[in-house]
């Protein structure tokens, strides 16, 4: 081996000569003697570490100018999603003002149809008592010919009576036949009267009919119109609602019932007409369709009393960013996959949160690696968590309303920096939060 390397070294000294490095210490002299495998040692160490040098700068430069591009990204990502919030919102407001006029014009539509239904019921009584007119005048009239009758056979029986009576002067026979015709035409020519007053009463009373018939019709159709756009009314009002609830993840129909039998009071609920617009008790077509219309009526109404206690809203309504969505995401602390059980927002540090709904706080405080935390308990059995908090604005066991500060934002826990970590939580599992914002968005 030492042969080998005297070997190299001799045939490296050709083209790498030896060289002795001289240290001068005091009265003392030393050198350092470097051979030629020595100094191919230090040059090609010196020439890998340069190279090692250049690759990581290369390595750092291509990363810093990679960052820069995901940064352009994330910004043009962040002014599209803006954008597309602005938008959001604006469509919710318009919506918010359809849903106002709707209601404006349906209480405008109730106040018509009841004016309706008096002016109904107001009609078919003066029908009643026309009717109950003209029997009575029939009646009249019927009796006033039968009494004209006899007094016509009266007549001839008299006339006959006057021509067989013998023995009596001619005087006295035409005195008495004028007497008793005078008696007779006066009671013809009252009797004529009251046959001519009879005809015009009752021709007057059949034009009252038919013009009370004639508004009876009218009002009908009015009515049939009132019905059909509060029918419009009703269903274009319920089925964003129970498309929102839907979204939710909750079933129409089940929230319904634990409304009713839980949160509705008796005089918050309406009740179906019990009386017939016809002035009977067997119920008609207008009474039925008037009951679908307040049965629909009733199901908004809980369909509102539910809204008001689930989560249909946003917890930051300062202008702030959206950072993380719902799902698996990349963990900033560890790089690695795992599950983002809620959405996060950031802003700047103490920005104001607000409980989504009203409901019971059960937890105000630090917990783990949520930091600062508030969880608020809702009907139905959802729950809400914030995460992350600056500070903390309510206690264990207090009720909130809905928009109630309950925070502010803060960086508390295992985070990244300043936002808030919104959860909602259906039977205990985490579901989308933005499910909610969402829907809330395409109804308010």
């Amino acid at each position: 081996m030492r042969r080998l390397i005297e070997h190299a070294e001799a045939a490296l000294e050709r083209r790498i000569p030896e060289k002795r490095l001289f240290l001068r210490s005091g009265a003392e002299t030393r050198y350092i003697r470097l051979t030629p495998l020595s100094q191919l040692a230090a040059a090609s160490g010196t020439v890998l570490v340069l190279g090692w040098t250049i690759v990581i700068s290369a390595v750092f430069l291509m990363d810093s100018i990679g960052a820069g591009s995901l940064r352009d990204q994330a910004q043009r990502d962040l002014a599209l999603y803006e954008e597309r919030l602005n938008a959001m919102a604006a469509e919710r407001d318009r919506r918010a003002e359809e849903a106002l006029a709707a209601q404006e014009r349906f209480a405008l539509a109730l106040d018509k149809v009841s004016e309706m239904q008096s002016a109904l019921l107001a009609s078919e009584e003066r029908r009643k008592e026309m009717e109950t007119g003209i029997t009575v005048i029939q009646t009249t009239l019927r009796r006033t010919v039968a009494e004209r009758d006899a007094a016509r056979r009266e007549l001839a029986e008299t006339v006959a009576a006057a021509e067989r009576a013998e023995g009596h002067g001619e005087a006295l026979r035409t005195a008495d036949m004028e007497d008793a015709l005078g008696f007779l035409i006066a009671a013809l020519e009252e009797t004529a009267q009251q046959r001519d007053g009879i005809a015009m009463a009752a021709e007057q009373a059949r034009r009252e009919v038919e013009h009370l018939a004639l508004e009876a019709r009218l009002a009908e159709e009015r009515n049939e119109l009132v019905f059909a756009r509060l029918e419009e009314a009703v269903n274009v009002s319920m089925t964003p609602l129970e498309r929102m609830f839907r979204d939710a993840g909750l079933p129409p129909d089940r929230i319904l019932e634990q409304v009713r039998n839980a949160y509705a009071r008796p005089e918050d609920r309406l009740r179906p007409i019990g009386i017939s617009t016809r002035g009977t008790l067997d119920a008609d077509p207008v009474e039925s369709r008037a009951n679908e219309i307040l049965a629909g009526l009733d199901r908004i109404n809980l369909f509102r009393i539910a809204a008001e206690r689930a989560p249909f809203a946003q917890p930051v309504h300062s202008n702030v960013r959206f950072t993380s969505g719902f799902g698996n995401r990349r963990d900033p602390k560890t790089g690695r996959t795992r599950m983002h059980n809620g959405v996060d927002f950031a802003g700047p540090r103490g920005t104001a949160i607000h409980a989504t709904s009203e409901g019971v706080v059960t937890k105000a405080g630090w917990y783990g690696g949520y930091g600062n935390t508030v969880i608020i308990r809702h009907a139905f059995g959802i729950e809400t968590l914030y995460a992350h908090l600056s500070s903390l604005n309510v206690r264990e066991g207090q009720r909130v309303s809905r928009g109630e500060r309950i925070g502010g934002m803060g960086t508390t826990g295992r985070s990244t920096g300043v936002h808030l970590h919104y959860e909602v939580r259906l039977g205990g599992n985490p579901v989308n939060p933005m499910t909610y914002i969402r829907a809330a968005r395409n109804v308010f």
